[in-house]
């Protein structure tokens, strides 16, 4: 690890201003449970007006999730789009997280926007598909696991050739892959059981409205160790150790 080229965690977003003051951001949640530490990583935020990394400079690259939408008009999510399709090109190992996971999708040709279902907040239940199996990151998955998941948006239609890892009865594309070491997880590999308390309560009133029971979406929160094992698992491609 200390002789390999950083990870470049993609920022494209940051948590509630009350949740950041508790447990940090985005990026540290997922340098936690990355395994990661500050010196390993280059960490950049692709909504401001800075250059972006070369190719060749990092090893593989982590997108968090976002506040905001895929289908913004905002000229950063079309800049950081591209930069998505050149690292498809270039095969380097990229991991998009919820907003992140939507924008692989529709960086590779697919579609994302308004799941027609509505919102999906809380700990649900994954089912991994036959592809696992032969699958670099998921290989070790069971055929079941827990994920934290928040989200409006999702990808509609899968890209061309993109290979399905994960569903569930809400969400049909919880994850995929797209090439050989493209991944994206609608679902949050880097929430905690505190986080995700702090995503139902915020979004309460809008559950409500969708018929949520909050009590019950606080009680059937738990740990996500399987979905946590996905951040190490994926710096180990990166470092071409697996």
């Amino acid at each position: 690890m200390d002789r390999m080229l950083p990870i470049l965690i993609i920022k494209t977003g940051g948590t509630f201003p009350e949740t950041r003051e508790k447990f940090g951001d985005f990026e540290d949640w997922t340098l936690h449970y990355a395994g990661l530490s500050q010196d390993q990583v280059m960490i950049v935020d692709f909504r401001e007006d800075v250059p972006l990394p070369e190719m060749g400079t990092f090893s593989g690259a982590i997108m968090t999730g976002s506040h905001s939408m895929v289908t913004d008009p905002d000229p950063w999510i079309l800049r950081t789009e591209a930069f998505i399709r050149r690292i498809i090109e270039e095969n380097v190992p990229f991991l998009g997280v919820c907003f992140g996971h939507q924008l692989l999708g529709r960086a590779a040709g697919g579609k994302a926007g308004n799941n027609p279902k509505g919102k999906e907040v809380g700990t649900k239940e994954i089912f991994g598909t036959a592809e696992t199996a032969s699958d670099l990151l998921f290989q070790d998955m069971p055929p079941k696991y827990f994920g934290h998941a928040t989200h409006t948006q999702a990808i509609l239609d899968l890209p061309e050739g993109a290979v399905l890892l994960a569903y569930n009865n809400f969400e049909p594309h919880h994850a995929i892959r797209v090439g050989e070491r493209a991944w994206g997880l609608q679902f949050h590999p880097e929430f905690s059981t505190e986080h995700m308390h702090e995503y139902i309560d915020f979004q309460a009133e809008a559950l409500k409205k969708q018929g949520e029971d909050i009590a019950a979406l606080h009680a059937q929160t738990r740990e996500t160790g399987p979905s946590h094992g996905l951040l190490k698992r994926f710096v180990k491609v990166a470092a071409g150790e697996i």
